[in-house]
């Protein structure tokens, strides 16, 4: 964006930005996505003409005020910095929009989190091949932790029944319908193995997505375009794009959120598994690894010599899946 219109951005904004509901808060033409206006901000001083006119106010004093409120949450939210650059008053200013745009739109209460990484913890997750019978219950357990959308029948994880011998992935079957465990067969789980060195990231041309410090690789979804460019790197299948508006019906939101984590997301963006992140930045397992009914689920801390995810690592044959391609993937599968 040009500087004179970046500059007449924030002077309109200041100027008609008062109190929620007075007549500051004026409602915008057109919603338009963070894609389009990078289209429009290519074309220099004209094309910053078209993004003005389509945020340009109208009729200020017109809509109810909880209208007016929103458009003002929409218009701070659009122009709002990346995760990464926040400073802390940003953040929390930030977190108190969304929250009060989940009561605007759906009236629901919802806490979203900020909650950085725990010091001196690096997150890993070992898989027991012997122990998973195939149940998904730890697939049920993360559709509902993360909001995933119902109606296309999102799922970051994915176990796959393989026989006997097999060690190929792509020799599985993901979509089972049947009693089980099957006989002659046994059950492996993928997801996002967080990678120390993740493809993904190298690829993404707005920084959208990142590794964080506890290992843990997230997406800020306000900035990502959804160009797909890390789907096609992860070797793992691991991201998620949104064709369509998630559906997630009112009853079964998850309240407790994090801004990087299980937040609703929208059209046109990737997600995936951050192993829970507003759980374990608390000091809690992964939905997944709560809900396995067999103990074929470890998950902790790297960096502690006494935890199980290290005793595992010592004291068990463990490979990781396509270890030539050094990503680092953080996720071991062992057999007792």
């Amino acid at each position: 964006m040009s500087g004179g219109a970046k500059a007449w951005f924030q002077s309109w904004l200041r100027k008609w930005n008062g109190p929620a509901g007075g007549c500051g808060a004026g409602l915008l033409s057109k919603s338009i996505g963070r894609r389009d206006a990078l289209k429009m901000l290519g074309g220099g001083a004209a094309a910053s003409g078209a993004v003005v006119n389509a945020f340009a106010p109208v009729n200020l004093l017109s809509g109810s005020s909880e209208e007016r409120e929103k458009a003002v949450i929409d218009w701070k939210e659009f122009f709002k910095t990346n995760y990464r650059l926040m400073n802390d008053r940003e953040r929390a200013d930030t977190i108190e929009r969304l929250e009060r745009k989940y009561k605007l739109e759906r009236n629901l209460d919802v806490k979203i989190s900020t909650a950085g990484p725990l010091p001196n913890v690096l997150y890993g997750y070992a898989f027991n091949l012997s122990k998973c019978k195939g149940y998904r219950e730890c697939i049920r357990a993360c559709i509902q932790e993360n909001n995933q959308d119902r109606a296309s029948n999102m799922q970051y994880i994915r176990i796959f029944e393989k026989p006997m011998g097999s060690m190929s992935v792509e020799s599985g079957d993901a979509r089972y319908y049947h009693e089980v465990p099957a006989e002659g067969h046994f059950y492996m789980g993928t997801q996002c193995f967080q990678c120390d060195n993740p493809p993904c990231v190298r690829v993404c041309p707005t920084g959208a997505t990142w590794k964080e410090q506890d290992g843990i690789v997230v997406i800020d979804y306000d900035w990502c375009i959804g160009c797909r460019y890390c789907q096609a790197a992860c070797p793992y299948w691991a991201r998620r794009f949104n064709w369509k508006e998630p559906t997630v019906p009112n009853e079964e939101v998850n309240p407790n959120q994090h801004y990087l984590g299980n937040r609703l997301r929208k059209k046109g963006v990737m997600e995936k598994c951050t192993y829970c992140i507003q759980r374990t930045r608390q000091g809690r397992l992964p939905a997944c690894a709560e809900a396995c009914p067999t103990g074929a689920r470890t998950f902790g801390n790297l960096l502690d010599p006494g935890s199980e995810i290290r005793y595992i690592l010592a004291h068990k044959k463990v490979f990781r899946l396509k270890e030539d391609l050094n990503t680092e993937p953080k996720f071991w599968y062992y057999m007792d």
